[in-house]
């Protein structure tokens, strides 16, 4: 029990470090990843005004029917191309993105990879 709490408190310090330090404006939102066990998710945020400016997640409806599960790499790469075609109907071609605190590895990495290869800049 107290190494889940361990390892909590240092994810949550983690995440708190990297948002100190990015912040989404409405020329250039942030890209925020939350990943759990089952899904994933990803929202480009204007923190200026502190709206949603665009969503994708596994449980989108484009995206649903297409998976077996949400929890994977592949799953991940859709999402990150489905952010990323979401943001070009905004207009928006640049973003700042917030791993959330975890590592750029596996599903993080694989969302901003897809991201990246349809069209977005970070």
């Amino acid at each position: 029990m107290a190494l889940i709490k361990k390892k909590r408190m240092g994810h949550l310090r983690r995440r708190r470090r990297v948002r100190q330090k990015i912040s989404g404006t409405g020329n250039r939102p942030r890209l925020s990843v939350f990943r759990s066990t089952k899904h994933i998710y990803a929202q480009l945020i204007n923190d200026e005004l502190g709206v949603t400016v665009a969503e994708a997640s596994t449980l989108s409806p484009e995206l649903k029917e297409n998976l077996s599960t949400g929890g994977n790499v592949t799953a991940a790469e859709s999402v990150g191309a489905l952010i990323a075609q979401k943001a070009k109907q905004q207009k928006i071609e640049v973003v700042v993105f917030d791993r959330g605190g975890h590592l750029y590895h596996g599903r993080i990495k694989a969302l901003a990879e897809a991201a990246k290869a349809e069209g977005l800049k970070f």
